[in-house]
């Protein structure tokens, strides 16, 4: 549990909006990257941004005050640590989606808590995804958001046990970032990522090795032997979630293997990241983040043999 005294736990409830907001807009500035080579004065820094010396004092002096950048002297600001990470892949993204599209989703938190459903459709005149494939700038934030820290991901799976020349399919792997990484670490695979037509990507860095078919896993996906599901299911309802499940299982040759790369909620009261990131899925569409007791239930209501479950990954075998 938190030291923090209540007043001063509250109160970071209370402006937690700011500092999500305070975050987006220097990522959007580029303020990170532009002190990349040391601490530089706040007026060389608007003035290059093109945005008022005063206001941006005052908003680097904030994320300051939290460890999101430092005032070295008066009016000269350099990267901690923690402004180093929006140089780094995914993070700016992350900080530009959550300040934005992310930010407008969870004010109506409200209307979800009523209604236990997504409340993205009402406010955006569209469900989630299709809202993404009209608006081609904000998908390819929130392609570049999901694979900027794939490497992490693709450590830990290529650690696994892998025969030479396994097919190894990822469903919904947007632009193949983590599949990409993973035949990297392990040559004698072949991989195929399976996302929409939309997804922002380069299949040009792809090689021999992988290829990109574009289709729906609501309706079906390739054969192959093992399936990669890296942040996809907390995506969506239990039914849902099934339906996709389903569609592996009837496509995986036999004996089949199933990767899930997600959180499983813990119990208990410790801070947890994934319990506020299950807010954002309801919001967008309805999803949620699963506790151990979730993710069996539904992967063997859909027909799946779990092996294993724990936070990050999780491994099942088709019938």
């Amino acid at each position: 549990m938190s030291e923090r005294s209540p007043e001063a736990l509250v109160w970071d409830f209370l402006r937690g909006a700011m500092m999500t907001k305070a975050l987006a807009t220097v990522a959007d500035l580029g303020i990170a990257e532009a002190l990349a080579d040391g601490s530089r004065p706040v007026a060389d820094l608007a003035g290059e941004a093109s945005v008022d010396a005063d206001a941006l004092h005052r908003l680097l002096r904030a994320l300051a005050s939290d460890g999101v950048f430092a005032e070295a002297e008066p009016g000269v600001f350099g990267n901690t640590a923690a402004s180093e990470l929006l140089r780094s892949p995914g993070w700016t993204e992350f900080a530009q989606l959550f300040g934005g599209v992310f930010y407008k989703a969870v004010a109506d938190l409200d209307a979800a808590a009523r209604t236990g459903g997504a409340t993205f459709p009402d406010a955006f005149g569209a469900d989630f995804w299709p809202w993404l494939a009209e608006h081609p700038l904000d998908r390819a934030v929130f392609d570049r958001a999901m694979a900027g820290e794939r490497w992490q991901k693709a450590k830990r799976l290529a650690e696994l046990d892998w025969r030479a020349g396994e097919t190894v399919v990822d469903v919904g792997g947007g632009n193949g970032a983590l599949l990409l990484d993973l035949l990297q670490r392990r040559p004698g695979l072949r991989g195929i990522v399976l996302d929409l037509p939309e997804t922002d990507r380069d299949e040009s860095a792809f090689g021999d090795g992988l290829e990109f078919v574009a289709g729906s896993f609501f309706e079906s996906v390739p054969r192959g032997d093992t399936y990669v599901l890296s942040a996809i299911l907390h995506d969506w309802d239990d039914a849902r979630a099934a339906t996709i499940l389903r569609n592996v299982r009837d496509a995986a040759r036999p004996e089949g293997r199933v990767l899930i790369a997600e959180s499983v909620v813990p119990p208990g009261n410790d801070p947890e990241g994934a319990k506020w990131l299950d807010l954002l899925m309801l919001v967008l569409a309805g999803g949620r983040e699963r506790t151990e007791s979730e993710w069996r239930s539904l992967l063997e209501g859909a027909g799946l043999h779990v092996e294993r479950i724990e936070d990050g990954l999780i491994e099942a075998r088709c019938p």
